[in-house]
């Protein structure tokens, strides 16, 4: 680079700081006190990102039809250790059904709100420090670039022209893992879970009620493990992980929990 070339860059670097621009308008959800500064910078936040919006249902909806068919399966197996009569297989198991799908519905929307709640925190923080810290927060989101591997020049070019953008939109995405645009939605979770763990549930109820008295625990078992099979194969696919240790962990799990009420049932069963 020639002496001339170099002298002409001098003074962007010098006032590439003071350049930042002002933080104008935020996102109508989010509110700050103007009266009330940012009391000091905190270092950057890694790691508070929210989980990914468009696999939140898909988390719910694994987990959910994978406690549909373990707690309903072994509600059936407990009260088919005590008792052979089909309506009362039928009627314990819809109540199980029933109160198991409104329970995760209702834990799903408290969990995502918090977390939504969360996030909306993190952000108008961020926003006040954008706002009182202009200068410290670009230096910050240029770092950020930098430990990802840009060199120190590229990283503040990049982090300029963000900011320049939408400076606390850069500071989401790169520092929080927060899209502005779509938090967390807590309806969405509660009905993916509460839908899947119906249709969870669903499959050692019908397997219990419609087989044969003969043959209806094997029936069940035999229905419960293909379950627990394709919702631990969910996991794993959603998880991106291996496949094994998950669909093992889900079967063996769910047997456990059949034999061990099945064996309450039974005990109780010949007692009473």
């Amino acid at each position: 680079m020639s002496t001339t070339a170099y002298r002409s860059t001098r003074p962007a670097e010098k006032t590439e700081t003071a350049s930042v621009p002002v933080l104008s308008a935020l996102p109508p959800d989010i509110s700050i006190d103007s009266s009330t500064p940012a009391r000091k910078r905190h270092d950057a936040d890694k790691g508070i990102g929210s989980l990914n919006s468009k696999l939140n249902w898909l988390r719910a909806a694994v987990l959910g039809a994978n406690d549909g068919i373990i707690s309903t399966a072994g509600i059936v197996m407990g009260v088919a250790g005590a008792t052979v009569d089909r309506s009362s297989l039928l009627i314990a198991g819809l109540a199980g059904l029933v109160a198991g799908a409104l329970s995760m519905a209702g834990g799903e929307y408290v969990s995502v709100s918090s977390q939504r709640d969360i996030e909306k925190a993190v952000m108008a923080k961020e926003a006040a420090e954008l706002r009182d810290f202009p200068g410290e927060e670009l230096e910050e989101l240029a770092k950020i670039y930098s430990d990802k591997g840009l060199s120190e020049g590229t990283a503040r070019q990049v982090a300029r022209e963000l900011t320049a953008r939408d400076p606390l939109r850069a500071h989401a995405e790169a520092e929080l893992g927060i899209d502005p645009d779509e938090y967390t939605n807590p309806w969405h979770a509660a009905f993916a879970s509460m839908s899947a763990f119906t249709v969870g549930a669903l499959v050692p109820l019908l397997a219990m009620v419609c087989s044969p008295m003969t043959i209806r625990v094997y029936m069940t078992i035999a229905a419960t493990i293909i379950g627990l099979f394709l919702t631990g194969l969910g996991s794993a696919l959603a998880s991106g992980g291996g496949k094994i240790r998950p669909i093992a962990r889900n079967i063996i799990v769910g047997i456990c929990s059949m034999t061990i009420t099945y064996l309450i049932g039974h005990l109780v069963g010949t007692q009473v």
